[in-house]
């Protein structure tokens, strides 16, 4: 833990010794996440109980920074450690985190989240899904969409409504339901990438135990919009990439470092600082780099995404003095996605012919492409720009309020 003797510049120069000596680009990946997990430097602003250090926030972004110059891989990422744990230390009971933690930060339990429906995205109160209580557990109906994961994952965060009767805010309730049963069936929706990172979820007489719930019955609604306000995190131009895929954890950890994988890791989008060195040499090995216009508008991306990355350092920064966030989870977002747009925009102008070209035949691999086919999903994950805009109107510039359908 923290002490008044122990300051962030010796957690960096122990962080960094640390990896010196545990570091192995050979270890397997599972083994490697069990390494850091021991070690409290998977997360170390969590509880020393939960298999943290008890170190302030912004330590971890100061481990974070040890592990990437080490050139080791980092820790799990995911719905699990960004917006799950945070919502079971804040709120979970003791047999809870007892029972989903550990596999959290370990990376051994795969976590999905069954949120959106085919009539309830943005206006996610309006979900339909239904929970009866039978006896000692909940049957749950329903369809959810747009899952990320669902396919493979092994637990799922659920809401539903318990009390059709109540406003539509009032009668939700949150759960964590087993997605290996038969009552659970995920189709994955293909995209025109050819990933499919996403799926249609059927709920067929789904049983969880009575006891999976966070909060109380019919109190859910709460406990949604805290768990969508650690979200901001995930924003992070900087966080890790192919944060949602399913990894072997027998492969050497170093094949996810290198890059040596095919398994559609390579579709996500990059970090700020990597994508930036992606459209550099990109540019460079074109020659288009030569073109006054062409230089123009890749320092008018760097600078977009520069910022994004202090909106976000200034969002965390808030958090971490324990604020209400601000607009700027909502200007670092629109910044982070017209950025990647303009990135998009311009790598294939670059490359012209030979960005319609996919896999080995392309550009790195067919990777310039499939971050280009990406890029219009930035405006719709993490709350569409079309909400940030009306975050920004309503709460910082005072317009009035956009016409909305009625509560219940």
């Amino acid at each position: 833990p923290m002490t008044a003797t122990i300051t962030l510049d010796d957690v960096q120069a122990e962080v960094r010794a640390w990896l010196a000596q545990n570091w192995d680009p050979q270890r397997p990946l599972g083994e490697w996440w069990a390494m850091l997990a021991e070690a409290g430097w998977a997360f170390p602003h969590y509880p020393t109980e939960w298999s943290g250090r008890g170190l302030p926030p912004e330590a971890e972004r100061i481990v974070a920074h040890e592990i990437t110059a080490a050139g080791a891989y980092g820790p799990p990422r995911g719905i699990a450690t960004m917006m799950v744990a945070p919502l079971l230390l804040e709120r979970g009971t003791e047999q809870q985190k007892q029972d989903w933690l550990p596999g959290i930060v370990d990376g051994t339990t795969v976590w999905c989240q069954l949120f959106s429906e085919p009539d309830a995205g943005s206006d996610l109160a309006g979900l339909t899904t239904r929970a009866e209580r039978d006896g000692d557990q909940w049957i749950v109906n329903g369809q959810k969409v747009w899952t990320s994961g669902a396919h493979y994952a092994q637990l799922a965060i659920l809401v539903a409504r318990t009390d059709a009767t109540a406003a539509k805010h009032h009668g939700l309730t949150f759960f964590v339901i087993d997605m290996n049963q038969p009552g659970i069936e995920a189709r994955p929706l293909v995209q025109m990438t050819g990933d499919a990172e996403f799926n249609e979820v059927f709920l067929t007489d789904a049983v969880l135990p009575a006891d999976n719930l966070i909060g109380d019955i019919n109190e859910g609604w709460g406990v949604t919009l805290r768990l969508l306000s650690y979200e901001r995190n995930s924003l992070d131009p900087e966080a890790d990439a192919g944060i949602h895929c399913q990894l072997d954890l027998a492969r050497p950890a170093d094949d996810y470092v290198s890059g040596r994988i095919d398994d559609g890791l390579q579709g996500f989008m990059p970090k700020g600082s990597e994508s930036w060195a992606m459209l550099r040499d990109l540019l460079v090995d074109t020659d288009t780099i030569t073109d006054p216009v062409i230089r123009q508008d890749a320092m008018r991306i760097y600078s977009w995404q520069q910022i994004a990355r202090f909106t976000s350092l200034r969002a965390n920064a808030q958090a971490e003095a324990g604020k209400v966030a601000g607009p700027e989870v909502s200007l670092g977002k629109l910044a982070s996605t017209r950025a990647m747009r303009a990135w998009r925009d311009l790598t294939l102008r670059a490359l012209g012919s030979q960005g319609m070209l996919n896999g080995p035949d392309g550009a790195l691999d067919g990777r310039i492409t499939q971050i280009g086919l990406s890029v219009s999903g930035m405006s719709i994950a993490g709350g569409t720009d079309e909400i940030q805009r009306n975050i920004i109107g309503e709460q910082v510039l005072g317009l009035p309020r956009e016409p909305r359908a009625p509560t219940n």
